[in-house]
C-alpha cells in the first residue's frame, strides 16, 4: 500500500528556515505528482508546491514564490520542501500528498490520492 511519511517539522523562530521530507513507498506509478499542501487551524488544506516526476514541473503557492524550493531526490522517492523567511503565519500542518499522473489540472486537496499524516510547524517571534 502507498505511505507517505513526513518529517523535518518542528519549532522555528521566525525569519529561520526549515526542510521537509517526504518518503514515499508502495507508489506502483512511475509517473506521479508529488505535493505539499499545509492545513492552519481548522482551515482547508491549501497547497504550497508540487513538483512532476524527474523534478519538472514545479510550481508554488502565493505566499511562497521565491522563498519556497520544492525537489526531489534522484529516485523520487522523496520530496522535499524547503522554507525560507518563515513568519508566524507558516505556523501550519504540512503535508505531503501524490496524485497519479503529471501535475497538470491537480489544483488543491480532491485530486490527491495518497496522504501522509503531517508534521507540524511552529514559528515563534
Amino acid at each position: 500500500r502507498v505511505q507517505l511519511v513526513e518529517s523535518g517539522g518542528g519549532s522555528v523562530q521566525a525569519g529561520g528556515s526549515l526542510l521537509l521530507s517526504c518518503v514515499a513507498s508502495g507508489l506502483t506509478n512511475t509517473d506521479n505528482c508529488m505535493a505539499w499542501f499545509r492545513q492552519r487551524g481548522l482551515d482547508r488544506r491549501a497547497r504550497v508546491a508540487r513538483i512532476g516526476t524527474g523534478g519538472h514541473d514545479a510550481d508554488y503557492k502565493y505566499p511562497f514564490e521565491g522563498r519556497a524550493t520544492i525537489s526531489q531526490d534522484s529516485a523520487g522517492k522523496t520530496t522535499y520542501l524547503q522554507i525560507h523567511k518563515l513568519n508566524l503565519e507558516d505556523t501550519a500542518k504540512y503535508f505531503c500528498a501524490s496524485a497519479p499522473g503529471a501535475c497538470w489540472g491537480k489544483v488543491g486537496e480532491a485530486d490527491f490520492q495518497y496522504w501522509g499524516q503531517g508534521t507540524q510547524v511552529t514559528v515563534s517571534s
